[in-house]
């Protein structure tokens, strides 16, 4: 049947592509790797280096999962093909919906695993930690860094990623002041590092009686989690720990006990924090291991040699340079300044639908490299 021939040959159209995907993944070089590590893993002498056979470990399942993910897609392709076929052989119509929906998430997810290919950065792997901060306005600009806590809550829940609150500052009537996300999945820091910056809000506000148009901004920091197999030198002398009583929305949750714990670095005068987990000890390793990320992703970002070559001045916000605008009144749209692409659904939004704007970023910064 005509609709099933031209559902085909749009599959088919993709097939060559499927294929490039495969070179670009090296997954010939990627096969050879995990031999040639599981080959060491047999080694006798393999376990008496603790720390280095667990790196081992955690590189083979490293590799194995993209090997799995590009054959999960091939799958998909072989899948989706088969069933067009069969359902032109029976002349079933009644098929035909599942056929195009088959097509539409293949190309989808062809999609996002091209994109994956771009992210080549010593770090696009990690998790990511992001930091929000609001910035002036009071109650509006806290309600906005609330509303974007949620939107890359919901962005990572639409991804399978696990999402979880490491640290939090209500704010003074409504929203937040501060807060830190930390995001796990594969490849994670590497499509979130683009929503690092200044997010500003135009919209009526909620909180004024007199119906006028507010603007509001809210700066996001986005750095890689950084694990105990990367070595960060911090003097002991270089840091200041101060401990205190966790805080919860609304008085819940409030911690009897001095649990929540706050480093500064100071030398650089970068804060991390932590008040989530349950016993000090376990704040206060969330919040180390928070604060040499953030120490690495500043000596990357900076080219610098070493973490000493860190000054202070990282810890200021410039509210100025905005990547981003949503704007809700007179008209709904959010745009990037720096790619230039938009869209329109707003609410679409600020539910989570924001691949379009990570995915136009990792396209510029491709061409770049051109």
């Amino acid at each position: 049947m005509i609709q099933f021939e031209e559902l085909k040959l749009e599959l088919l159209s993709y097939e060559d592509k499927l294929k490039e995907l495969r070179e670009a993944l090296g997954l010939d070089k990627v096969q050879q790797e995990i031999e040639t590590l599981e080959a060491e893993t047999a080694n006798e002498d393999f376990w008496k280096d603790l720390d280095n056979s667990q790196k081992v470990q955690r590189r083979i399942a490293q590799l194995k999962n993209k090997v799995a993910s590009y054959e999960s897609l091939k799958s998909h392709f072989d899948d989706t093909l088969i069933m067009i076929e069969l359902s032109d052989e029976e002349g079933d119509l009644d098929l035909l919906g599942d056929c195009k929906d088959g097509v539409t998430s293949f190309i989808r997810d062809l999609d996002a695993a091209t994109l994956s290919t771009l992210l080549t950065g010593e770090y696009d792997g990690n998790n990511a930690i992001l930091t929000f901060h609001a910035g002036a306005g009071g109650t509006e600009a806290q309600d906005w860094a609330q509303m974007l806590v949620r939107m890359y809550q919901h962005w990572s829940d639409s991804h399978g990623f696990k999402c979880s609150m490491l640290d939090f500052l209500d704010g003074d009537e409504a929203g937040l002041k501060s807060a830190v996300l930390l995001i796990e999945g594969q490849n994670a820091y590497g499509y979130l590092r683009s929503e690092s910056g200044v997010h500003r809000l135009v919209r009526v506000s909620p909180f004024d009686a007199s119906g006028r148009r507010h603007t509001s901004f809210a700066s996001l920091e986005v750095m890689p989690e950084i694990d105990d197999t990367i070595e960060v030198a911090i003097s002991p002398d270089d840091l200041k720990i101060d401990y205190y009583r966790a805080s919860g929305a609304g008085g819940q949750k409030v911690n009897k006990t001095s649990s929540a714990v706050r480093i500064t670095h100071i030398p650089t005068g970068i804060v991390t924090s932590c008040q989530v987990e349950r016993s000090q000890h376990q704040n206060r390793e969330v919040a180390m291991r928070m604060l040499k990320s953030k120490l690495i992703e500043i000596k990357e970002r900076e080219h610098l040699d070493k973490i000493e070559d860190i000054k202070g001045v990282q810890k200021e916000i410039a509210w100025g340079s905005q990547i981003r605008s949503y704007v809700f009144m007179p008209y709904t749209l959010a745009k990037d300044h720096r790619t230039g692409y938009e869209m329109g659904n707003i609410n679409a939004v600020m539910d989570g639908d924001i691949d379009g704007f990570i995915n136009a970023y990792l396209k510029m910064e491709s061409l770049k490299t051109v």
